[in-house]
């Protein structure tokens, strides 16, 4: 397909995910493996090692981005956060305790977005963002982003977030920052 072919986006519960990972590890994988991410074959691995244990959380959302024929281009996934959370810890300053109360219902957790190169700055990634976070009952969202990953900050950004912090998300990770998005009530 074309990059102008006609793109519908599927929201996703824990199971269609799961039936669907092929369609998302792909997409995750070649977006990824580009500069300044430069993710392996391994470091793809440990993710969808992840993606399977996310996607058996009863609160889990996706969204799969496709073409006319089928062609996966674009995937988002997360879920909002419990109450023991790591999240919050991995923070380089600490926030108000107040910021980091969570309950399983106040935060969804923006683990992943990605938009294979050709479909992208056509409005995709915008698409599976909204379609991920719209309906949700949380009160913000939350997010970590690379600081070298200019297209994806920016468009954080211009999408309303804001930082709140940098952390290390996992051991021996570039330092990300840390956005968050206030969601209207």
């Amino acid at each position: 397909m074309t990059k102008r072919a006609s793109i519908t986006v599927e929201c996703t519960d824990g199971p269609v995910a799961q039936r669907a990972e092929d369609a998302f590890r792909l997409i995750y994988a070649e977006a990824f493996a580009a500069p300044p991410y430069n993710e392996t074959e391994d470091d793809v691995t440990a993710t969808f090692r992840r993606f399977r244990s996310q996607t058996r959380k009863r609160t889990f959302r996706g969204a799969l981005a496709r073409t006319e024929s089928g062609e996966g281009v674009g995937m988002a996934f997360g879920y909002p956060l419990g109450s023991h959370t790591g999240w919050w810890d991995q923070l380089a300053e600490p926030v108000p305790d107040d910021m980091r109360r969570e309950d399983g219902h106040r935060t969804f957790g923006f683990m992943e977005l990605a938009v294979r190169e050709p479909w992208r700055r056509q409005g995709v990634a915008g698409r599976l963002h909204d379609a991920l976070i719209c309906g949700t009952e949380c009160e913000r969202v939350l997010l970590n982003v690379r600081q070298d990953a200019k297209a994806a900050q920016s468009a954080y950004l211009s999408w309303g977030y804001r930082k709140i912090g940098e952390a290390h998300p996992w051991t021996g990770a570039e330092l990300h920052d840390v956005l968050m998005l206030d969601l209207p009530r």
